[in-house]
């Protein structure tokens, strides 16, 4: 019974997910998607990945406590080397997700954002890449590209 009470659960998120990554994917971001996103990221994101997307200083260095400071969500960063489907766990389930154990000031936004906020903040940020950067990304997602960050 508890199996089945799992892999029900498990069959939600994976759907969830896979909607989001639809919403991400098809036919590119609108205005009004980059303008929620950039305000969904400055009330949730910014006070630690930046206002300019910049992270925090020494983000590849381990703070006093252990933990990783917020990186950067720029092009100088690593959010574009991962695709969608990861991107939306992380957001959503956590780091821990996808790496077990993992110890993050992050939390999982699960339940303070919606799929549409998630997709909006992902969208907004993108929009911010470079080409190069982007393109990267998008054939990361294409790709299916599942794994650990």
């Amino acid at each position: 019974m508890r199996r089945s009470f799992i892999r029900s659960v498990a069959a939600v998120v994976v759907i969830a997910l896979a909607a989001a990554a639809w919403l991400l994917l098809r036919g590119g971001p609108t205005s009004a998607q980059i303008a929620r996103g950039a305000g969904v990221y400055a009330e949730h994101c910014a006070t630690c990945h930046g206002t300019n997307l910049q992270g925090q200083p020494d983000w590849q260095f381990p703070l006093s406590n252990g933990r990783m400071p917020a990186p950067p969500h720029d092009e100088t960063g690593h959010t574009w080397h991962h695709p969608d489907q990861i991107l939306l766990r992380i957001v959503k389930e956590g780091i821990v997700s996808i790496l077990p154990g993992y110890e993050t000031d992050m939390p999982p936004y699960q339940d303070i954002l919606s799929d549409d906020d998630i997709a909006a903040v992902l969208t907004f940020i993108k929009s911010r890449w470079p080409k190069r950067e982007r393109e990267y990304q998008e054939a990361r997602t294409r790709e299916g590209a599942i794994g650990a960050p």
